[in-house]
C-alpha cells in the first residue's frame, strides 16, 4: 500500500516527521477553530515556528474542494463522494503544506483532521469506519498526530452556538447525525492514546488553559 500511494502522491512522504504535528477535534461549535489559533499563537509568542491548516481547505485545490463540501444548495452530495472529497482536500494539503513543515521541525496545528471523516462519513454518513480509514491512509501516508485534542461540549451547546452564526451544509444536519457524530468521538477517544478529552465549557481564555497544559506535556517530549 506505501509504494503505491509513494507512486501516486510523489514522494518523500512517508520519511519520518521530525516537527510536532497536533489536531482539534470535536462537534459542531465546540470551539475547534478558535483553541486551534489561540494554541497557534501562544506557541508563536514563545518563538516556535508554527503553521496552521484547516480542513477542507488549506491550499488552493482545496479551497476549491471546500466550497463544495460546505455549499448549503448541493444537500444531496453522495455519502461516499463526501467522503472522496475530504481524502482528496487532506492528500493535496499534506502534501504540499503539512509534511514539508514537519520535516523543517516546524509544529503544525490543524483544526480537524483524519478523525472529522472517521466520525462524520465513517459513522454519521454510514460510509463505515474501517472503508474510510483505509481510505484516508492511503492519502495521508498513514501520518498521524502527536496530540489530538477533542474539545468535549454538550452537543445541544454546541449546535446552539453554532446556530447563532450562519450554518453550512453540514451544520444543517439533523440531530440524530449530530448525535451519532459525537458517539463515534466518544468511541474513538477510547481507542487511540494521543486523544486527550478537554473541557469545552467557559469562556476561551479558561479553555485555553486546559488545552495548553496538555499542548505543553507533548511539546517537552523528544
Amino acid at each position: 500500500m506505501k509504494k503505491d500511494a509513494e507512486s501516486l502522491s510523489g514522494a518523500e512522504e512517508f520519511e519520518e516527521k521530525k516537527g510536532k504535528f497536533i489536531t482539534f477535534e470535536g462537534t459542531e461549535g465546540c470551539g475547534k477553530t478558535t483553541q486551534a489559533e489561540m494554541i497557534a499563537e501562544h506557541l508563536r509568542l514563545e518563538g516556535r515556528e508554527v503553521v496552521m491548516v484547516r480542513e477542507p481547505g488549506g491550499t488552493a485545490v482545496g479551497e476549491k474542494i471546500r466550497e463544495i463540501l460546505l455549499d448549503t444548495r448541493l444537500g444531496d452530495i453522495a455519502p461516499i463522494t463526501e467522503a472522496l472529497l475530504f481524502a482528496a482536500d487532506r492528500a493535496q494539503q499534506i502534501r504540499d503544506v503539512v509534511r514539508p513543515a514537519l520535516q523543517a521541525k516546524k509544529i503544525v496545528v490543524a483544526d480537524r483532521y483524519v478523525d472529522s471523516s472517521l466520525a462524520y462519513q465513517g459513522v454519521g454518513r454510514g460510509c463505515g469506519l474501517e472503508a474510510v480509514k483505509n481510505l484516508n491512509e492511503w492519502a495521508t501516508g498513514e501520518l498521524e498526530p502527536d496530540l489530538t485534542i477533542m474539545l468535549d461540549l454538550p452537543l445541544e451547546e454546541g449546535l446552539k452556538r453554532a446556530g447563532e452564526l450562519e450554518r453550512d451544509r453540514i451544520e444543517l444536519e439533523s440531530l440524530e447525525f449530530h448525535r451519532n457524530v459525537r458517539n463515534a468521538y466518544d468511541m474513538l477517544e477510547r481507542i487511540h492514546p494521543r486523544f486527550v478529552l478537554v473541557d469545552a465549557r467557559g469562556n476561551p481564555g479558561a479553555v485555553h488553559k486546559r488545552v495548553l497544559l496538555e499542548v505543553n506535556r507533548v511539546m517537552q517530549e523528544s
